[in-house]
């Protein structure tokens, strides 16, 4: 019996703030170093997608959410694995403000301004139905 590919599930938060979008840059030293993209984290075995947004959010930025509408979900096959990303709107609560505490660096990027960074081509479906 053949095994299965592995899937990674990740799950993403859209946050607009004033007309802005909150986008944070990769790592240097992990996968697609210093790209862009929605803040995102993986969920873990048996974790839901919500448990796992607040969770990454918490840790990536320093400030809690709440977790809004389904956005999208998409999956991307690569040789060996599939990606599974799930988007979910989220506002942060009042008086927080994000840190880079986990990610490279982070901005707050006006709708039309985002296809001027670099975004995994994993995330670009979610770019181009912001820039629309």
């Amino acid at each position: 019996m053949a095994e299965s590919a592995r899937c990674v599930r990740l799950v993403s938060a859209v946050v607009e703030r004033q007309g802005r979008y909150l986008i944070t840059e990769r790592s240097s030293s992990g996968v697609l170093a210093g790209s862009w993209e929605f803040p995102t984290g993986q969920v873990a075995t048996g974790e839901s997608h919500e448990a796992a947004l607040h969770r990454e959010i918490r840790e990536r930025l320093g400030v809690e959410i709440s977790v809004g509408r389904l956005r999208a979900r998409r999956t991307h096959f690569f040789v060996g694995y599939s990606l599974e990303r799930v988007l979910y709107d989220a506002q942060i609560l009042l008086g927080q403000e994000p840190r880079p505490l986990r990610v490279a660096d982070l901005r707050w990027v006006a709708a039309q301004d985002l296809e001027c960074y670099p975004f995994p081509p994993a995330d670009q479906a979610t770019v181009d139905s912001i820039v629309s």
